[in-house]
């Protein structure tokens, strides 16, 4: 009864199923390694750092990674000039972040977001920035950009403005050559509040993150479909046969036996005598013709 397995029909079905599993299972395994990482990183990003963790040198810490970003780095130059960070939130809050920017020793230019202010971003709230030549540290943050959580990406700003802190954003703004990164002071500064260090991009507990989750569902989802579609055409397959077996299949009507077939020959019996006698229409009626007086 089940040779049908062995027909090339249902060798091109088990070959997919055999491969499709196997597919399924590594992609769903996949995703939820990806999720797994992101919540790894963002509890490596969000534990209290030790207090009396020493500043590495910025370039050392360079390019940003996910080992490195937020790790303190320290470097020196001269404040140029300062711009806002308008709509960012802390602690539930709604402010502006006053961002100055660090002409390093380096000849390089480096923003600092030097601390947070609550309300609109207003410049004359901002404490102005020290004068000379300073030493800076803060934690290593890598450059935002339009799809980064809580930026100001729909542009239309005022002048003195930025919506994202990024060497792409800036490099109109600066002459100089821009470091594809940014401080955030966390030491409280003039009254402002420190900028706590962000996850690094691509990482955390984010939409992205519970997009992988969801993914990984998916594809589990789809080992069941593929397994269940098998099951259910080799179901019918057997019930076929043993239909076949039983002889319940209803047979094939014939061009000589069918129903059709009765329906002709009673018309064609019924034409025969016409064929033969000729109309009814042209006979003499005999009544008439006995009544009929002779000349």
């Amino acid at each position: 009864m089940h040779r049908f397995l062995l027909t090339p029909r249902w060798w091109g079905i088990n070959v997919f199923v055999a491969l499709a599993i196997p597919v399924c299972l590594f992609m769903g395994s996949w995703q939820l390694g990806r999720f797994e990482d992101r919540v790894g990183s963002h509890r490596e990003a969000t534990a209290q750092r030790p207090a009396d963790l020493t500043a590495a040198p910025l370039d050392s810490l360079l390019p940003v990674t996910t080992e490195t970003s937020g790790r303190l780095a320290s470097t020196a130059g001269e404040y140029g000039r300062q711009l806002l960070v308008p709509e960012r939130q802390l602690d539930g809050r709604e402010g502006f972040y006053v961002l100055t920017l660090l002409r390093t020793d380096s000849g390089r230019t480096l923003p600092v977001v030097r601390g947070w202010l609550p309300g609109p971003a207003d410049a004359a709230k901002a404490p102005t920035p020290p004068t000379g030549r300073v030493e800076v540290s803060g934690a290593l943050q890598s450059s935002e950009n339009s799809g980064t959580k809580g930026v100001h990406s729909q542009g239309g700003l005022p002048e003195g403005q930025l919506g994202v802190i990024g060497s792409a954003t800036l490099v109109n703004l600066v002459p100089d050559p821009l470091y594809d990164a940014w401080l955030t002071v966390q030491t409280p500064v003039d009254g402002m509040t420190p900028v706590p260090a962000k996850a690094p991009n691509n990482t955390g507990l984010d939409l992205k993150a519970f997009q992988n989750l969801g993914y990984t569902g998916e594809w589990f989802v789809f080992v069941a479909f593929v397994i269940f579609m098998w099951f259910r055409l080799y179901r019918r397959e057997v019930e076929t046969l043993r239909d076949a077996e039983a002889g319940l299949l209803p047979a094939t009507p014939d061009a000589t036996t069918g129903p059709d077939a009765g329906a002709d020959a009673t018309a064609d019996a019924g034409a025969a005598p016409d064929a033969a006698t000729g109309s009814d229409a042209d006979a003499p009626d005999p009544a008439t013709a006995t009544a009929r007086p002779g000349r």
